[in-house]
């Protein structure tokens, strides 16, 4: 397919000075409107930087070796308090790498250090849950039977405490680096691992990993083991798309050994949506992301006509189109993903090329209008929930799903909005000056149950539920999810008929925003 009318913008080229040859991690928008990322440091252990979207650069902080650790670093995550966290995967007080907090004036704080037996040497992003804890994963350590270790899932509070949640055995998976986990709507953690599966992954020319589901309360299962011929060596993450399925990119693999594109149901179906050949890349390490036109973006990191890597559109049933092939002078070698920032845009990194041949920051526009994007993708009616974008400054409006909400402008590009009652699962939008701006992605609005009544009964009583959002309720389930036949009332109501086989325990709303229970209902004889 032809190639949108577009505009490809070299903002930065590397030298050392300004951070040299970045890695993993895509940039991250913060609340100042401003991006943010990784790259090698003054003290060849990396650095975090700052870069205005038109290109002013000013690096945060150089890391040292010592006990702020060293790279290679994965991206930074946005957290709700407005600061960013991220990993390195060696130095710290341990030598196996530690977890870190930079403000975005580049004040920063060492949470944690690896040692070992608990997991060591993170490579990959975290992810702030909506229960506000972070998620991620270590390369190695743990206390499975690889070696060193294949590394663990970890859950860890914003001060840095650490609990392993999973340990990685080599067949459910190891070498979890890039671009970390996920939460779904379903509340599940979603992840990729680029080794391990099969017994000979690392021992033949197999390209293997897998994709893993785990709840945030540490159960763990495996999605897909891949082979080869449907792809390996998966390193870019995966995103949830509104179809409900996710999709990413495998490094190795498929039809022609380039790589590849593919969704996969939360049961675990893999559909191959496109094999890479070489002419339009080869490599798409950095994974893909679901812009605003409903098409997924990325890069990949060789091949194309110049072999230093493209940047590719792909709809979701597979039709690809290159955007741009990487000449060396504006940038070579992309192993990160694309971020598209909140005025339409998208940017992105290089490992190499550029003026000094250190790697590039690059911004390329498809003609996308500006949006908003918010912070975290689930709350409760009551929740405060942060939105990113421009255009703030005379703000009117704020509403979920067209139910008007109470806001507070904290400057042109951030503000923060109170879920209304009565909300409902769907876009954000935000009324300004300039127009309407819409939301990316569909924002969840939890159920909660405040009450019930009778609290205990046998099969076959009718049970009053009372709480918030529970417009479009789908399931009602008792104790060993046994589902209830139930009327939705109102949108805080709903009636219920205890069913034959529940047992004491919780009762359970489903909905589009999530899922709300409360214990205990005691079910007598």
């Amino acid at each position: 397919m032809a190639a949108p009318a577009q505009t490809f913008t070299s903002l930065v080229s590397f030298d050392g000075t300004n951070g040299a040859n970045p890695e993993w991690g895509a940039l991250i928008q913060g609340r100042d409107g401003n991006l943010y990322g990784n790259a090698g440091g003054a003290y060849g252990g990396g650095s975090v930087f700052k870069i205005t979207p038109g290109g002013t650069l000013t690096v945060l902080h150089n890391f040292t070796g010592g006990t702020d650790g060293t790279g290679p670093m994965p991206g930074l995550t946005l957290a709700t308090d407005g600061n960013f966290y991220g990993v390195n995967s060696d130095g710290g007080a341990g030598g196996e790498g530690v977890v870190f907090r930079i403000t975005p004036s580049g004040t920063f704080t060492t949470l944690h250090a690896w040692d070992g037996p608990e997991g060591s040497n993170p490579n990959s992003d975290l992810v702030q849950a909506s229960n506000g804890a972070f998620y991620g994963t270590t390369v190695n350590g743990g206390s499975a039977g690889c070696n060193a270790g294949c590394g663990v899932v970890f859950k860890m509070t914003a001060d840095g405490t650490i609990t392993d949640l999973h340990n990685f055995d080599f067949l459910d998976g190891w070498d979890a680096v890039g671009a970390g986990t996920i939460q779904a709507t379903d509340g599940n953690l979603y992840g990729e691992t680029a080794g391990g599966g099969f017994s000979s992954c690392n021992t033949s020319s197999l390209n293997c990993g897998v994709i893993f589901r785990i709840t945030p309360g540490g159960t763990f299962s495996v999605l897909h083991r891949f082979t080869g011929p449907d792809g390996g060596d998966p390193t870019g993450g995966l995103i949830e798309a509104p179809d409900g399925n996710f999709y990413g990119t495998t490094g190795t693999g498929g039809a022609n050994g380039d790589g590849t594109v593919f969704k996969i149901t939360p049961g675990g179906k893999l559909t191959t949506l496109h094999s890479f050949d070489g002419t339009d890349g080869t490599g798409p390490y950095g994974g893909v992301i679901l812009a605003t036109d409903g098409n997924f973006y990325g890069t990949t990191r060789f091949g194309g006509a110049n072999g230093d890597g493209t940047i590719f559109e792909i709809t979701p049933v597979g039709t690809p189109t290159k955007l741009h092939d990487f000449d060396g002078a504006d940038g070579a070698t992309p192993m990160s993903g694309l971020l598209q920032a909140t005025n339409g845009t998208f940017y992105g990194t290089t490992y190499a090329g550029g003026t000094s041949d250190q790697g590039t920051v690059f911004s390329l526009s498809v003609g996308l209008g500006p949006f908003v994007t918010f912070l975290s993708a689930a709350r409760p009616v009551g929740g405060v929930v942060e939105i990113l974008g421009q255009g703030f400054t005379g703000a009117t409006g704020v509403s979920f799903n067209g139910t008007s909400a109470f806001f507070t402008v904290g400057s042109d590009t951030y503000l923060t909005a109170t879920v209304p009652a009565g909300a409902t699962t769907g876009s954000i939008t935000v009324a300004e000056p300039g127009g309407t701006l819409t939301s990316n992605k569909i924002f969840r609005v939890k159920p909660q149950i405040s009450s019930f009544s009778p609290t205990s009964g046998p099969a076959g009583t009718t049970v009053i539920i009372t709480g918030n959002s529970f417009t479009g309720a789908t399931e009602v389930t008792f104790a060993v999810q046994k589902k209830a036949t139930f009327t939705v009332d109102s949108d805080t109501q709903i009636t219920a008929t205890v069913p034959a086989g529940a047992t004491t325990g919780v009762i359970c709303v489903w909905t589009a925003g999530g899922n709300a229970d409360l214990s205990t209902f005691t079910v007598t004889p």
